[in-house]
């Protein structure tokens, strides 16, 4: 008979072989496995036995783990979700393609990126993204490669649900690059912590126009330290959601409190902030705040107004020179 899930685990379904025992409980007809102790002794003896034949391939040998990873570890990445008392174990065997990957395949353990934390980092940084091209081009890597702190690019289906399941290993809380407010913590030196709040101030009447122009869309106006080439992202409110389940749950691109962050030290921010009754502002943040929703990977309600928008604006600028 098949193994409806009694005997391995859903996320082992790669595994083939044969149990052999002598005495299965079956129920009346005689046609299925009935539950007891001793289909659970086998069961925690059959997953443990895997598990640890993976640790040993993964040790002793990386080329062929590689191999079998690319092939079932999207599958394997199942059981943090599901298996809560081997957790742990299987988080330890999960590979994941960083910012510090020397190609696109997934080659780093969790062990390895804690092993190599820069000093006073204690979190784990990941981001979440429909591709691995949209993750190695997100703005909100900005200041993590500006400071050399890696991070962790999931492009798996399973990886929203992994990171809401496991939520720290070996003592260090996982955080998304996406998620609430930029904070490096104790990787943030005091003059970039001074110079943060000078452009909080300094930018509060832009900040305040912006989020009133952008009322509906934007829930709040912010000025960030996560970005230092590109003009605006957008970011997820949410203390403790990450902004990829939440668009997914809402069926829409958006998280359900969307934050539009800009970077102070751009020139379009800059210009913007020295000409606060520019009669084009309200074109200007507009096409800031879709553009940064595009790099998120969402989508724009009215592309056809974006792009009319954009050209419009190009133009003018144009015609001032």
């Amino acid at each position: 008979m098949e193994d409806s899930g009694q005997l391995m685990p859903r996320y082992l379904r790669f595994i083939r072989g044969v149990i052999d025992s002598a005495d299965l409980p079956l129920n009346v007809s005689r046609e299925l496995l009935q539950g007891s102790r001793v289909v659970d002794r086998i069961r925690s003896s059959s997953v443990k036995k895997v598990l640890q034949l993976l640790k040993d391939v993964a040790e002793k040998e990386p080329e062929k783990y590689a191999t079998f990873w690319k092939e079932f570890g999207a599958v394997l990445k199942e059981g943090i979700v599901e298996d809560f008392g081997n957790r742990d174990d299987i988080a330890r065997l999960a590979r994941f393609t960083t910012t510090q990957s020397a190609g696109d395949e997934a080659d780093v353990a969790l062990g390895d990126y804690v092993a190599r934390m820069k000093d006073g980092q204690d979190k784990i940084y990941y981001l979440l993204a429909p591709t691995l091209a949209a993750a190695k081009t997100s703005p909100h890597l900005e200041a993590f490669r500006a400071k050399g702190v890696e991070v962790l690019l999931l492009t798996d289906a399973v990886d929203n649900w992994v990171v809401t399941s496991l939520r720290e290993f070996e003592g260090k809380q996982l955080q998304a690059v996406t998620q609430g407010a930029a904070d490096l913590g104790a990787l943030e030196d005091e003059a970039e912590k001074t110079a943060h709040e000078q452009a909080s101030t300094e930018f509060a009447g832009l900040l305040a126009k912006l989020k009133e122009i952008l009322e509906g869309q934007a829930w709040d106006v912010r000025v960030t330290s996560r970005l230092t080439t590109s003009p605006a992202c957008i970011v997820a409110n949410e203390p403790t959601s990450e902004i990829n389940l939440v668009q997914r749950l809402r069926g829409s691109g958006l998280p359900s409190q969307p934050v539009l962050e800009i970077n102070p030290k751009h020139p379009l921010v800059e210009r913007l902030n020295r000409n606060l009754d520019d009669p084009r502002l309200a074109d200007w943040a507009s096409v800031l705040f879709n553009q940064a929703v595009l790099t998120l990977g969402a989508r724009i309600d009215d592309p056809a107004a974006f792009v009319t928008r954009l050209n419009d604006l190009l133009t003018a600028l144009t015609e001032d020179d």
